[in-house]
């Protein structure tokens, strides 16, 4: 909202009398008054308005304010109309429709205060949109290297990326009049803004340059370029205050106008959202190509054949080297534009090599993924112990999906990470997952396990239901029933892991009866059960689910160095497609009567909810190395419908 000091505000009044201009009202103010706008920069009382004249606008595709022939939008009323008006009058795409209307009062109303209704947005300009950036370096210097990480405009689509900015303008400004643009602390670092010139955008200095009375009376188009993510809320929350203020000969403020714009959250994608491309380390081995065999099937099954991404580094755990997501802002016509973001693990292989400590494969989101509207990001706490590392990889963060609960809603979920007061993942990271604020972090007891991921032990699917999912959780108390049903009818001689090894000298073939008689395992299972209980307890709790809405996945546990580990492959650690298609480990359990009865079990029970089953040979690539399907694969999902910047948060 603009405002003027009382002083200038009369002299201008008694100056539009001497010029014989009708002065139709005269609204005094006093001293402006700052307030708290929540983190979004500071805000002034006794705000007054005027309705600003314009024409209908003509947007291009970027959201630039143009008529056919490139002119600003609306230059045939107030642009060229002297009206003796000196008002700073700032827009941005405050109405969220992905243009600037500059005859249209929601660009105006309640700029200064971003919310759920109303407040422009901008994207971290951190893609390579010409795709410039070297895809092999070290860890440091591919990081660095991005759109924002330079002062020119990258091409049409960089420009897409960014916000714009428009001063109204001022046609009948008297002569050494002029303005400045400015952003709060510590947004001055954060942002950079460009200008039209005679050969395109060219950054504008805003610390220390200004806008002439020329500029001003035909008004100006700028583009706002936020640099980063928000990474720390405590040190930057992504709030952008922009102030043009309007200065006198004498370069004294004699009205402002501000508004406020927020840089995109990174969201990531839940399972209620079909794949649209999914990952796998491709080896030249047989049990790769067996592996990457059942997944193709699986993805043919779901009409996705030709969204096998092979990816061709020395690491078969896809799933924990980097994790997808998001961010968008208003496009053109109200839709969502979308950058792709991808984050890097915190896993630290090298700490005293300080330009490159982290695990190699992690580059893939520089060197494969990043690209045209596609970023990556790494983020990493070198003094994290590394005893906890494991936690830092992906199977360790996933995706609560959608849901409302004690009236509160999460429209596009919350994070689901391991991570306890003594044993948790990169502060640092975690921190940075938690300051984008759209999917508050749920956080569950993972010290237990050996590898320490949350996707061991819970998975969630699609279901018809009123909520639209339900859990899939390791029930080790089932596994263990169902083995001792099939001794009561006869089949306790019956042998499991037929042909499977440990290792090459570990044959894991055998009976029921073995099983059952095992003391480790069946304590281990044990204790299993009563920490998934746990895990179960926590999500009824933040999210209202119920037990019928869980679904029970049957594996037994065993225990290395104490710390458990699924015993019979885990086959609620499997691919989500979509809503309909499942790929699962093969469970190599005992075949009775022709039918593997875990196979059995876990078909019938997703069933439930419609959706099919595919059975991935993954012993020997990833079973017997304490992983499974879900640890080998990696997915880029649909954007989800629900715009972020509607959900309140």
């Amino acid at each position: 909202m603009r405002r003027r000091t009382f002083t200038y505000r009369l002299i201008e009044a008694i100056k539009l009398a001497a010029w014989g201009l009708a002065v139709t009202s005269l609204a005094l103010t006093g001293c402006s008054d700052t307030k708290n706008n929540g983190g979004t920069g500071g805000n002034t009382a006794g705000d007054i308005t005027e309705n600003d004249v314009s024409t209908s606008n003509d947007t291009t595709e970027s959201g630039d304010i143009q008529s056919g022939d490139g002119s600003i939008n609306g230059a045939d009323s107030a642009d060229t109309e002297p009206s003796g008006n000196l008002e700073a009058n700032l827009l941005t795409d405050n109405n969220r429709n992905g243009q600037i209307d500059l005859d249209d009062p929601t660009e105006d109303n309640g700029e200064e205060d971003w919310g759920e209704t109303n407040g422009a947005i901008v994207l971290a300009n951190i893609d390579d949109d010409q795709e410039t950036c070297k895809k092999f370096g070290t860890d440091v210097a591919l990081a660095a290297c991005n759109d924002a990480a330079d002062e020119v405009i990258n091409g049409e689509d960089d420009v897409k990326d960014m916000a714009p900015v428009h001063i109204v303008a001022l046609p009948s400004l008297p002569d050494g009049y002029t303005g400045r643009i400015s952003v709060d602390e510590p947004s001055s670092s954060m942002v950079r803004f460009f200008k039209p010139s005679a050969n395109g955008l060219e950054l504008f200095d805003f610390a220390n340059q200004t806008f002439t009375t020329e500029e001003l009376k035909s008004g100006i188009e700028l583009r706002l370029e936020a640099k980063d993510i928000v990474r720390d809320i405590d040190v930057w929350n992504g709030y952008i205050s922009v102030k043009f203020a309007l200065l006198n000969t004498d370069a004294q403020e004699i009205s402002s106008d501000s508004a406020v714009v927020r840089v995109s959250p990174v969201m990531l994608y839940h399972h209620l959202l079909p794949a649209e491309k999914m990952y796998v380390t491709s080896f030249n081995d047989k049990d790769s190509v067996d592996f990457r065999t059942d997944l193709q099937t699986a993805m043919d099954a779901a009409s996705k054949s030709d969204d096998v991404v092979p990816m061709f580094v020395g690491d078969q755990w896809t799933q924990d080297f980097f994790e997808t997501g998001y961010a968008s802002m208003p496009g053109p016509g109200g839709i969502q534009h979308v950058m792709r973001v991808n984050y890097r693990s915190a896993n630290v292989y090298n700490a005293s090599n300080k330009t490159n400590p982290l695990r190699p494969a992690g580059q893939v989101v520089f060197s494969m993924l990043r690209g045209k509207d596609s970023a990556g990001v790494q983020h990493y706490d070198l003094q994290h112990n590394g005893y906890m590392d494991s936690l830092n990889s992906f199977g360790n963060t996933e995706t609560v999906p959608p849901y409302t609960k004690d009236g509160v809603e999460y429209p596009l979920g919350r994070v689901f990470r391991g991570s306890v007061p003594n044993f948790f993942p990169d502060p640092k990271f975690s921190k940075m997952l938690e300051s984008q604020l759209i999917q508050p972090p749920i956080y569950v007891d993972t010290s237990w396990l050996l590898v320490g991921h949350v996707d061991e032990t819970i998975t969630f699917l699609r279901a018809d239901s009123p909520r639209g999912w339900v859990i899939a959780a390791n029930d080790a108390a089932l596994a263990k029933q169902m083995l001792e049903d099939a001794v009561a009818s006869g089949h306790g001689d019956t042998p499991m892991f037929v042909g499977k090894y440990w290792d090459q000298n570990d044959p894991a073939e055998i009976t029921i009866n073995g099983v059952l008689a095992d003391k480790d395992v069946m304590a281990d299972s044990a204790e299993a059960i009563v920490e998934v209980d746990d895990q179960i307890e926590i999500l009824k709790e933040e999210t209202g689910i119920t037990d019928e809405e869980i679904l029970k996945i049957p594996f037994l546990h065993y225990t290395i160095q104490g710390y458990s580990v699924a015993y019979q492959p885990g086959t609620v650690n499997g691919l989500v497609i979509d809503g309909t298609h499942y790929a699962s480990p093969k469970p190599h359990g005992p075949n009775i009567d022709g039918v593997d009865i875990f196979e059995e079990q876990m078909t019938e029970e997703l069933a439930k909810i419609g959706m099919t089953v595919h059975y991935v040979e993954n012993w020997n690539l990833y079973h017997a190395l304490l992983g499974e399907v879900h640890c080998g694969t990696n997915t880029t999902r649909e954007i989800p419908t629900v715009k972020w910047w509607e959900t309140g948060r």
